[in-house]
């Protein structure tokens, strides 16, 4: 039987070494970073017609994320002084809509804050901060306890409903800790 999920809420910890520090309160938007193969094009010099090859890599990621006011604890993670990459885990209300039961959608993404763009302030207005994660090295999707995605860069894995994608592939190249 068919049904919707629809997103209701968010919330954001930004760094998983304090469960205190939740953004439920600050934050306005979450965007996910877009899941993308790369592809070419490709012109074959005897052929008839151009194709686009996929390349079975995916492009970066890049998960971007908006809150209204300062967060002053948000600004010390900025990239340039600090070289480390955090954990950024978002919890997300996806509401069954056929049930109306409430399910847990959750993101892990181990990265650093590349991006810190304030936007103008006007009087009146609730002046808010759009930041950006770059460098993600790792990342999670989960859907009501199931991990639909994971890649992570230094293992070369990525899997989709607990399957790896290219276990054969890391297994002839003899890649450490993904076999």
């Amino acid at each position: 039987m068919s049904t919707m999920y629809l997103m209701e809420a968010v919330n954001l910890f930004c760094g998983d070494e304090d469960p205190t520090k939740s953004k439920h309160l600050t934050i306005a938007e979450l965007k996910l970073p877009m899941l993308e193969e790369k592809f070419v094009d490709h012109l074959p010099g005897g052929g008839r017609a151009g194709v686009e090859l996929g390349m079975n890599v995916l492009s970066k990621l890049t998960p971007t994320f908006k809150l209204a006011g300062w967060d002053p604890d948000l600004l010390s993670q900025f990239g340039l002084g600090s070289r480390v990459r955090k954990v950024y885990t978002a919890y997300g209300v996806i509401r069954d809509k056929r049930a109306g039961v409430a399910l847990e959608s959750k993101a892990i993404i181990e990265a650093r804050l590349g991006k810190i763009d304030p936007e103008a302030f006007k009087r009146g207005e609730l002046q808010g901060h759009d930041y950006a994660l770059n460098e993600v090295l790792h990342y999670e999707l989960w859907f009501q306890d199931k991990r639909k995605f994971m890649f992570d860069f230094f293992t070369n894995v990525w899997e989709v409903d607990g399957v790896s994608q290219f276990a054969a592939e890391n297994a002839i190249l003899r890649i450490p800790g993904s076999i």
